[in-house]
């Protein structure tokens, strides 16, 4: 190795493996690791991961991270003893909401459970007018013995939100300072670090989530920056956010909640470079690991974004305003386990094997049958090639504890069995691809799907047979893709300023300066990351609404709109959008700026095109490691050929049935589909005709 370190790091965490990338700056070369994740002890999987590789990490320049630790703080609810200090008068919109009721007739409905418990929210003597004036001074006094108080109750963390605190965060920010001077082991968060738009409950709800995961999050990022300090790393460390960007890790450290959905959002980063090598403008990004399956969207190039998410489900969900890629994510995963509930419903999920002990098939204790185990009972995958033969499965204790769960309560031999459980967790998965194309106004059948995820490509056939997806595509390591993701990332900082003006009356001048600020803001941000100024893009959106709605959507907007100040080319990108999103647009209406929006890249060195050797149709016979019996639905169990991935040529064609294997995945072929590797090496599928 050089003896200046040029090696780029990328990590990602995930429920049951930890996935590593690592790029040659100089060389182009790329490196892969898996390990089993280590719950409780994260660092050691990161560092498994690393030594499988044999890395040094005095080599490296860069150290980029995502991980599953915020969100799955939210989910399983245990984070830090937090409390909540709002506007006197306020103190119970986090727990009013929205009164979302999607479900009229539920009768077993349940609202959104805060956070923080009531007893827990203190009311502050204060409040803004709406355009960021004083009617009523705040209490310092008052804030101080209130914090004196909280020290008492042993609170680990404390969010603020103070009314139109966008608009002006003077006492936001006094708020903070007594709390820092009183609670100085307390992690504090105030609602304008994290949001600068309007919605109080949705501001409120965003402080609580970063001020709940702050502390085991801040805590965790501190233990693995000390774990790469005495690796004698000497790079930078930046954490993937929520929008697939780059953000140093003391800046993750304060805003924790940005990183919530920080690994699937850096795999529809690779599959938006996929797009881009291709020149293939739409496609669905497809992640199913071992815990959960997540979807995202490329429209036109570029990943579908959204200016807030629901955590936890639509009906229970708590709000998270910041922005993020617009991905939807569901508890089916290849170590989801099956069980049979009352009345002999068999179910698949949420609730997974994990990585302790992981499911049957791994010989570590697991007892309950889950979809990697259904996998192998039906031959996809093999006993003694489990991630290249460093972990053989065990395929008796499937079948004896399939007999003993599933199949013998429910009547069925253990195939088919395993079977039912693959077609519940496909139909499960198809979920997530259809909140992201149909619930947006988007055919899915129209798009190529990008799957990936070392559980992805074992089920990719039949989640397009699903949706009537007719084109699928594994890219190259699909089973390290988030983290390879991770290497096409860009420095990014978003920011938004809620503005409320009619399109035709609005101040070109006004936007400008508002968009400026927050551009130069974005900038200097760069700068002292040690960003050039010629790698610096900049692209501006908005939130526009037609006059008398309350929802507005994110409109993208070229800096040629605001150098010519053509309001009717603004306008028609927003009808057009409109008319996507919701199957109708009104031309003639006149439409409302809601916020503008901002976002600053810094651009950065990508990894070179993968490519593969030309070859002819025909796959070489070296390629052809042997013949097996696989289970398909359509016809029973067939003679099915089994290929090395490795050695498959561009131009090489197979018509299923078929698997090809590589170190962390397996692709199933199934009959009537026919594969082509092109010259970059992604196996590109068309689905056959059988729908069955």
């Amino acid at each position: 190795m050089s003896t200046q370190p040029q090696l780029r790091v990328a990590v990602d965490i995930g429920g049951t493996f930890t996935d590593m990338a690592a790029f040659d700056e100089v060389t182009g070369k790329l490196l892969f690791g898996k390990a089993l994740s280590t719950h409780g002890q994260l660092v050691n999987g990161i560092q498994a991961t690393l030594d499988s590789a044999d890395i040094d990490l005095k080599d490296g320049n860069l150290f980029l991270h995502g991980s599953t630790i915020a969100i799955n703080t939210l989910l399983e609810r245990n984070g830090a003893n937090t409390a909540l200090l709002i506007t006197e008068g306020f103190r119970d919109i986090y727990e009013i909401g929205r009164v979302n009721r999607p479900d009229a007739y539920n009768l077993f409905f349940n609202k959104h459970q805060p956070l923080v418990k009531r007893s827990l929210r203190f009311e502050v003597s204060e409040r803004l007018r709406a355009d960021g004036s004083t009617h009523k001074p705040l209490d310092e006094a008052a804030v101080r013995e209130l914090a004196k108080e909280l020290r008492g109750k042993g609170i680990e963390a404390v969010a603020v939100l103070l009314l139109h605190s966008y608009r002006n965060p003077a006492h936001e920010q006094r708020v903070k300072q007594i709390l820092q001077e009183e609670l100085p082991g307390a992690f504090i968060c105030a609602s304008h670090e994290l949001s600068q738009e309007y919605r109080e409950f949705e501001r409120v709800s965003t402080a609580v989530a970063n001020a709940y995961v702050g502390p085991r999050v801040s805590a965790y990022l501190g233990e693995l920056e000390q774990h790469l300090s005495t690796q004698g790393f000497k790079g930078d460390f930046y954490v993937v956010q929520s929008t697939g960007g780059l953000f140093p890790s003391a800046h993750a450290r304060r805003d924790c909640v940005r990183m919530l959905e920080s690994g699937p959002a850096a795999g529809v980063i690779g599959a938006q470079a996929i797009c881009a090598q291709l020149g293939m403008g739409d496609a669905i990004a497809f992640d199913m690991g071992g815990t959960t399956a997540k979807a995202g969207v490329i429209s036109e190039g570029r990943p579908l974004t959204t200016g807030s998410a629901l955590i936890g489900g639509y009906e229970r969900a708590l709000p998270i305003q910041i922005p993020m890629m617009d991905i939807h994510e569901v508890g089916t995963g290849g170590g989801s386990i099956a069980r049979i509930e009352t009345g002999n419903a068999l179910r698949v999920g949420p609730q997974s094997a994990g990585s302790i002990p992981g499911p049957v098939a791994y010989g570590r204790g697991g007892t309950e049958p889950t979809v990697t185990d259904a996998n192998l009972l039906l031959g996809r995958l093999d006993a003694d090639h489990f991630l290249g033969g460093e972990l053989k499965l065990d395929l008796a204790g499937c079948q004896r504890q399939m007999q003993e769960r599933i199949a013998g309560p429910l009547g069925l031999e253990p195939t088919a069995a395993a079977d039912g459980i693959l077609r519940i967790a496909v139909t499960q998965m198809s979920h997530a691809v259809k909140a992201v194309t149909t619930e947006r106004g988007l055919d899915a059948g129209s798009f190529t799907m990008v799957v990936y995820g070392g559980a992805g490509p074992l089920h990719a056939s039949a989640i397009a047979r699903e949706l009537g997806i007719r084109k699928v595509l594994i890219p190259y390591a699909p089973g390290y893709f988030s983290a390879y993701g991770m290497l096409f990332s860009d420095r990014r900082y978003d920011y938004v300023r809620s503005v409320f003006r009619k399109l035709d009356e609005v101040s070109f001048d006004e936007i400008e300066a508002l968009y400026k600020s927050m551009e130069d803001e974005g900038r200097a941000a760069l700068t002292q990351s040690g960003t050039r100024p010629e790698d610096v893009v900049i692209e501006r959106a908005a939130d526009m609404r037609y006059v008398g709605q309350e929802h507005a959507v994110t409109v993208d907007l070229p800096g040629a709109f605001f150098v010519d100040k053509d309001r009717s080319a603004i306008k028609r990108q927003f009808d057009e959008l409109h008319k996507v999103r919701y199957g109708t647009s009104a031309p003639k209406e006149p439409a409302d700026l809601v916020s503008l929006r901002v976002t600053v890249l810094g651009t950065m060195k990508k990894p070179p095109k993968h490519s593969v050797d030309v070859g002819v149709a025909a796959p070489e016979a070296a390629s052809l490691r042997g013949v097996k019996p696989v289970y398909f639905r359509q016809g029973g169990w067939a003679d099915t050929p089994v290929y090395k991935r490795d050695l498959l040529r561009a131009g090489n064609q197979i018509t299923g049935p078929a698997l090809i294997e590589e170190h962390a995945s397996t692709t199933v072929v199934q009959p009537g589909d026919s594969l082509r590797v092109d010259e970059l090496g992604n196996l590109q599928i068309t689905i056959g005709d059988d729908r069955s």
